[in-house]
C-alpha cells in the first residue's frame, strides 16, 4: 500500500494551480474535467511518479469549514520538506508569498516556517537534517 493522492481544499482552482506550479515550482501532472470543476494534480519536479497533490474545490460547505477553521486556527493544512527552510523563506518572500511563521529551529535539526498559499490555506515547510551517528 503507498499513498499516490493526497488532497487540500482549495477556493479557486485555477489561482491554486498558478501558486503551486509558478509560486511552488511544482509540476501539473493532471487537469482533467471532472463536473463542474476539473481533477487537477501536481507533483514534485524531482519526483513525478510520487505522490500527486489534488486540488480540491472547497464547494461542500463541511470542506469549507474545515478550511476556514484551520487557517482561523492557525494550523497548516499540509507540509512540504524542503532542504533549507531559510532559503525557501527567501525564495518565496522575494515572489511576495506572505508568511505566518519566519523560520524557526525546533530543535533537532528541525526547522519549519508557514506560509499563505492564497487558495484558502496555510502550508508548513519543514527541513529535518538527519542526525549524525
Amino acid at each position: 500500500m503507498e499513498i499516490k493522492v493526497a488532497s487540500i481544499f482549495v477556493d479557486n482552482q485555477d489561482q491554486a494551480l498558478k501558486f503551486y506550479t509558478e509560486i511552488l515550482g511544482f509540476q501539473k501532472k493532471a487537469d482533467e474535467p471532472a463536473g463542474e470543476y476539473r481533477w487537477i494534480t501536481v507533483v514534485s519536479p524531482e519526483n513525478p511518479d510520487g505522490t500527486e497533490l489534488l486540488l480540491e474545490p472547497n464547494n461542500h460547505p463541511v470542506a469549507k469549514a474545515y478550511q476556514e477553521g484551520l487557517k482561523e486556527e492557525g494550523i497548516p493544512c499540509t507540509m512540504f520538506d524542503v532542504e533549507d527552510v531559510q532559503a525557501e523563506y527567501q525564495r518565496l518572500k522575494e515572489q511576495g508569498v506572505g508568511f505566518t511563521m519566519a523560520p524557526m529551529d525546533y530543535g533537532s535539526g528541525v526547522k519549519f516556517a508557514i506560509f499563505d498559499d492564497t487558495c484558502g490555506n496555510l502550508v508548513q515547510i519543514i527541513e529535518r537534517k538527519k542526525l549524525e551517528k
